[in-house]
């Protein structure tokens, strides 16, 4: 028998390919015979390959045959990189569920705010430091643009303003021959209600240093108290005694004998240099001194209070 003969058959069907049916190590026949390994074939049907047609992955080399593994399910035999020893470690860790957390732009904020709050009390406090400092280097200086006069111990007892001519309380100027102060009548006008009191005897006076801003003509008021009385007192300017004495009149014409309500007031005309003067009240010969003073100040000439 030659290849590609089958035996006897129609001339049609014989097939020049019929060594390929052979089994391994078989020996070739007619179709269909025991032994050749062969499919058989019915009259009529085309022959089909021994080898059959299989699915990608179904049979592997070395391997037995395995079910066909169907698309998108994953192969029971599959095993993930990761999950093997030694597999891959540097694959990163994939992200939890869920969105990616926001910013607490509210804590940023808070944080913003406190930051301009913090330089703005720093700021604040820097100011009120600065005028403090600068109120007190000019509540330390003195001079002549303040005003007033200074006591011995150092103490400005003075009330004027910067510019204006100066007033005093009689109390608290230099008292000489048993002038001094006292507090005993009401209606005083000066500090704690103190006056000069003891100007009733020879010798007695009141020493008041009043600075003019410049050379001229003044009018020198006087504040006093008198129990119903006319009385009066000598008055000198930087020591010249004025030719008129001071007249210290019952002006309102009250109650004799009544101290309180003999409070009134008084000026006579003086004549300064500029600069410091001296102006001395006192109770001199001949005088009528049974007075209380209380203030004394300056206006220009011919001014009223």
């Amino acid at each position: 028998m030659t290849a590609g003969n089958n035996g006897a058959d129609t001339p049609e069907n014989d097939d020049p390919f019929a060594y390929l049916y052979r089994s391994e190590g078989g020996e070739g026949g007619a179709p269909g015979s025991a032994g050749t390994g062969a499919p058989t074939r019915q009259p009529g049907i085309p022959r089909t390959s021994y080898n059959q047609v299989r699915a990608v992955g179904e049979r592997q080399y070395g391997q037995q045959p395995q079910q066909p593994t169907t698309y998108g399910q994953q192969n029971a035999h599959y095993a993930a990189p990761e999950t093997l020893p030694g597999g891959d470690r540097t694959r990163s860790t994939p992200a939890p569920d869920g969105p990616e957390p926001r910013r607490n732009r509210n804590g940023l904020l808070i944080g913003a705010v406190s930051v301009v709050a913090v330089v703005c009390i720093g700021i604040g406090v820097a100011m009120l430091n600065n005028g403090n400092e600068s109120k007190a280097g000019e509540a330390g200086k003195q001079g002549p643009a303040a005003g007033g006069s200074v006591k011995p111990n150092g103490k400005k007892t003075g009330k004027n303003k910067p510019g204006a001519l100066p007033k005093e309380d009689a109390a608290s100027l230099r008292l000489d021959g048993g002038a001094g102060a006292a507090t005993d009548i009401k209606g005083s006008h000066s500090a704690g209600g103190t006056y000069v009191a003891g100007f009733n005897q020879v010798g007695a006076k009141v020493q008041w240093k009043a600075d003019a801003p410049q050379a001229g003509d003044y009018r020198l008021y006087v504040r006093y108290g008198i129990p119903g009385e006319d009385a009066n007192a000598t008055l000198a300017v930087n020591g010249k005694p004025n030719a008129q004495p001071l007249g210290l009149k019952n002006f309102i014409k009250s109650p004799q004998g009544d101290w309180e309500k003999g409070w009134q007031t008084t000026w006579a005309p003086v004549t300064l240099n500029e600069g410091t003067n001296t102006i001395e009240i006192s109770c001199g010969q001949g005088n009528q001194c049974n007075a209380n003073l209380d203030q004394v100040w300056l206006q220009r000439g011919g001014a009223k209070p």
